[in-house]
């Protein structure tokens, strides 16, 4: 089965409100991806703040606090 004819089941197995509400979110998505590879490329250095923020986020991440999907939607309330 092609990805074309999995994609063709997947949305016919859908009911109406989920394939409205997929079909926002597509449309949604396209839209940002349109926005964003048309946006200028950002080329200006990064600031002393910024690069303090990228260090601390990976030591972060280093460290292992980071959260589930599950778990942020949780906190959420998604």
């Amino acid at each position: 089965m092609t990805t074309r004819d999995a994609l063709h089941q997947f949305v016919h197995e859908l009911s109406d409100d989920e394939a409205e509400r997929l079909l926002g979110a597509l449309q949604s998505a396209h839209s940002v991806a349109r926005g964003l590879a048309r946006a200028p490329i950002d080329d200006e250095p990064e600031t002393p703040e910024e690069a303090a923020a990228v260090a601390e986020a990976r030591a972060a991440v280093g460290r292992g606090e980071l959260l589930s999907t599950g778990e942020l939607r949780r906190r959420l309330g998604l």
